[in-house]
């Protein structure tokens, strides 16, 4: 999170809109009161109400709803607070990179977005070799779908991303990391979770209700997926959220058709790798391609790099995590 000692003195007489006074906004915003915010702030109440005023003024726009005992975000507000939030983040992401390169020594932030599932187990085989190394080295990680990720990678909000191919490989450097089977997550009253064996076919699966993700490049080669044997999936449903799919299987809605590695076994559902055809999902770390990265970045990315080759060549099972199932032989990448 962004420091206050930083944001204050980062100003631009010029315009009321400077790091000072975003930082200002950011703390009514939170509190929603002058009075609260000027406390919380070491200041009187109206030289904040003054900044905030002339933020408006500059911005041309209306911010906050003034009640008689609360204030209120106006839409324009709401926009300002979250884009404020960005901005003031990586001014201190800045302020840390710089002081970093000025020590000369390894240490610093590394900010790794995820897209959402169990991309933390991904992420902590390399962290805890990384950090027994770098001792210093602090990590910023966070979920959300992939198109989130990526945005915030492509602002510079994030240095390394970890996604699931397809990517746009023309702007992003890329390493693959892992791959793990689609499987079904079947309602465990459900028929086909009483049936014996690990495996459900496709074609068994086009019988009934489905539960995809979100995504649209993923339902459209969910669709093609099923077109390749003929079949038309029954989507009920597109989920964002891997555990909300989850959450809709337990109650029998349908099945949740997702790659393994955003499955938490439960007493709930009966998870199957889907075969005939078998499909995978590989996820890849990726960052901005032909981005200068900082020293700390390079040597991540580096230590990575190393650490997938030797797993490469001491393991049969290039796998994101370790589980039950085995990838299917000759799995393609959906």
């Amino acid at each position: 999170m962004y420091t206050k000692s930083f944001v204050l003195c980062m100003t631009d007489q010029r315009s009321s809109m400077d790091f000072r006074s975003l930082y200002y906004f950011t703390v009514v915003a939170q509190e929603l009161n002058f009075t609260r915010a000027a406390e919380k702030l070491g200041m009187s109440q109206p030289p904040l109400s003054n900044a905030i005023k002339g933020l408006e003024q500059d911005l041309g726009v209306t911010l906050f709803v003034r009640g008689k005992r609360r204030l209120q975000l106006t839409e324009a507000g709401s926009l300002l607070l979250h884009r404020s939030n960005q901005m003031l983040s990586l001014a201190d992401k800045t302020r840390s990179d710089l002081a970093h390169m000025e020590s000369g020594g390894l240490t610093g932030t590394i900010s790794l977005g995820m897209v959402e599932g169990r991309a933390p187990y991904i992420a902590s085989r390399w962290i805890k070799g990384f950090h027994e190394e770098y001792p210093l080295v602090r990590y910023q990680m966070w979920n959300g779908s992939s198109d989130d990720v990526l945005e915030r990678l492509t602002r510079g909000l994030a240095d390394l991303a970890v996604i699931a191919v397809p990517f746009d490989n023309e702007h992003l450097e890329s390493i693959v990391i892992g791959q793990e089977p689609w499987i079904a997550i079947i309602p465990k009253g459900h028929v086909l979770a009483q049936e014996e064996g690990e495996t459900v076919s496709l074609a068994t699966l086009s019988k009934y209700p489905l539960i995809v993700p979100r995504r649209p490049s993923r339902i459209e080669a969910i669709r093609n997926w099923f077109g390749g044997i003929g079949k038309e999936p029954d989507i009920i449903c597109e989920m964002s959220n891997y555990i909300d799919a989850v959450a809709l299987s337990e109650q029998n809605v349908g099945i949740s058709i997702f790659p393994q590695t955003t499955y938490t076994p439960n007493q709930h559902v009966v998870s199957k790798v889907i075969v005939d055809p078998a499909k995978i999902v590989e996820y890849v770390l990726v960052w901005p391609k032909g981005q200068r990265q900082g020293a700390l970045v390079r040597e991540f990315i580096n230590y990575v790099s190393d650490f997938m080759e030797e797993d490469r060549m001491h393991s049969d099972k290039f796998r994101v995590k370790e589980k039950e199932f085995e990838i299917p032989e000759g799995a393609q990448i959906l």
